[in-house]
């Protein structure tokens, strides 16, 4: 029977920081952008804007992909001690970016259709009006990315070397959104003053092209973290020299992976003559403070099998 408790040897999961700022921020926008999304396309509808309707259907778009990134921060936040989330629930940010940026594709690709449809077949436009709500608009949009930008300063400040993605890919919808917008005014007015009407559509095009090459970095970036591939060869290589450069160390294994903003996690197995407790190996890890779980497996190796090779013997 034991008689100890494991209270020292035990941690907790929460290795990011949840950010109750950054949640309420992007609340916040959320609910600005629904009321300019409501604006725009009753302005687009009644006024016979093409880029002024897209800009008010992309932000409703978006704003389904704010209530994500809320969604998100509420979900990591209540269930951060969660036994069922192996290492913490650091990776849900990043999964809630990567659905974003899957919206903000469908935005894009639904974009460039309609307004294609609109070069093949234009429509009348009120010109003097759709102005007015543009320029409503992209004044909504520049509130809300100074509010979301604000913030990734905050998390930039507190030493957050790597992006929280659930944030960015709110903030990126809102470029989006001030993207259109800019887009939709510059239409309207050579429109208006040149006659250029097919450049409503034209910007529309121009607005998904852009908004595709956004979508598509964030996806990789959040892709990289989901599937366990945005961590340094190159500081994997170091972690591993640290262990082999003391005594006859081995590393035999070596997994290094990211828990969620900027904690990362190793499991490593030492392969040594002299085996030590699995303390001293983690002391060689010290100096990197972005490890938060360290595992260690000491194999202990006898005969000549475990020495390193010479390449010239080989």
């Amino acid at each position: 029977m034991h008689i100890y408790t494991l209270e020292r040897w035990r941690h907790n999961h929460r290795f990011q920081r949840l950010s109750a700022h950054s949640e309420t921020a992007t609340r916040r926008v959320m609910w600005l952008t629904i009321g300019m999304m409501v604006v725009e396309i009753a302005g687009g509808m009644v006024f016979g804007s093409m880029a002024l309707l897209a800009d008010g259907w992309h932000m409703g778009t978006h704003a389904v992909a704010l209530g994500i990134a809320a969604a998100a921060y509420r979900y990591a936040r209540r269930h951060a001690d969660s036994p069922h989330f192996s290492f913490g629930t650091g990776k849900v940010g990043d999964l809630g970016g990567f659905a974003s940026a899957v919206v903000l594709a469908v935005v894009a690709l639904l974009m460039a259709v309609e307004s294609i449809q609109r070069l093949v077949s234009p429509a009348a436009i009120h010109f003097n009006e759709a102005v007015a709500v543009a320029v409503v608009g992209l004044g909504v949009n520049v509130a809300s990315a100074l509010l979301l930008q604000g913030r990734e300063e905050a998390e930039h400040d507190h030493g957050h070397q790597h992006h929280d993605h659930n944030l960015r890919a709110a903030y990126v919808h809102v470029l989006a959104d001030a993207l259109t917008s800019v887009l939709a005014i510059v239409a309207l007015v050579t429109g208006k003053f040149l006659g250029w009407v097919w450049m409503d559509p034209l910007m529309g095009i121009v607005g998904a092209v852009i908004i595709t090459r956004w979508s598509y970095g964030l996806l990789r970036d959040t892709a990289r973290v989901l599937l366990d591939r945005d961590v340094d060869p190159g500081l994997v290589a170091e972690m591993a020299g640290r262990i082999e450069a003391d005594a006859d160390n081995r590393v035999a294994d070596i997994h290094v992976w990211r828990l969620g903003g900027r904690s990362l996690a190793v499991i490593l197995s030492v392969v040594t003559h002299a085996p030590r407790p699995p303390e001293h190996y983690k002391a060689l890890l010290a100096g990197y403070p972005e490890l938060e779980h360290v595992t260690v497996e000491v194999i202990a190796c006898e005969g000549e099998s475990c020495l390193k090779r010479n390449p010239a013997d080989a």
